[in-house]
């Protein structure tokens, strides 16, 4: 069975935009979404590919976040193979090893200017790197990310797109989730 993975920005983070994981699933159900995983507080929803793009279920999801709870939730859908891809196209696999340092930025759409991004010298924030890949921006802080000046500059640089960030156990749970 297909699935997809919806990933809501903001969601029960530092006590803002309260939106319980039981909540979260029954306004996916009410959408008539399928066999729906909720995958920690967070906002990350695995279910049954209801047929439609996944732009069009994101755009969905935001409206009904919006509606029956008055929040504006930015949500980026992807499919299981898109997360599969993004998983196998990891360019820092040693990260893996310690996959809280490793964290998987998706984008909803290619940046259309990435000089931001191009104008860091990543040298100088080594060991920290980060590599962006299409509608997906990796970044690994081996020392963590909390206090990675690397982390720091490449969340204030503009791309133009919306963002939202996991780390990768939570990105690889999601992806078993969706195969499931």
């Amino acid at each position: 069975m297909s699935r997809q993975i919806a990933l809501l920005r903001g969601i029960n983070v530092g006590g803002h935009h309260s939106f319980p994981k039981a909540q979260q699933l029954a306004l996916a159900e009410s959408l008539g979404l399928e066999d729906v995983s909720v995958l920690l507080q967070t906002g990350n929803l695995v279910f049954a590919d209801p047929g439609a793009p996944p732009e069009e279920t994101a755009r969905r999801l935001h409206e009904r976040i919006a509606a029956d709870l008055g929040l504006t939730v930015p949500v980026m859908v992807r499919t299981r193979d898109e997360l599969a891809a993004a998983v196998a196209a990891n360019p820092f696999p040693q990260a893996t090893a310690e996959p809280k340092t490793l964290h998987l930025t998706f984008l909803s759409a290619v940046p259309a200017d990435t000089s931001a991004l191009d104008a860091l010298d990543q040298d100088a924030f080594a060991p920290d790197r980060f590599q962006l890949a299409g509608r997906e921006l990796y970044l690994w802080c081996p020392d963590g990310i909390g206090r990675s000046k690397l982390a720091d500059a490449v969340g204030r640089a503009r791309l133009g797109v919306t963002a939202t960030a996991r780390n990768w156990n939570t990105v690889t749970k999601l992806l078993a989730l969706a195969d499931a």
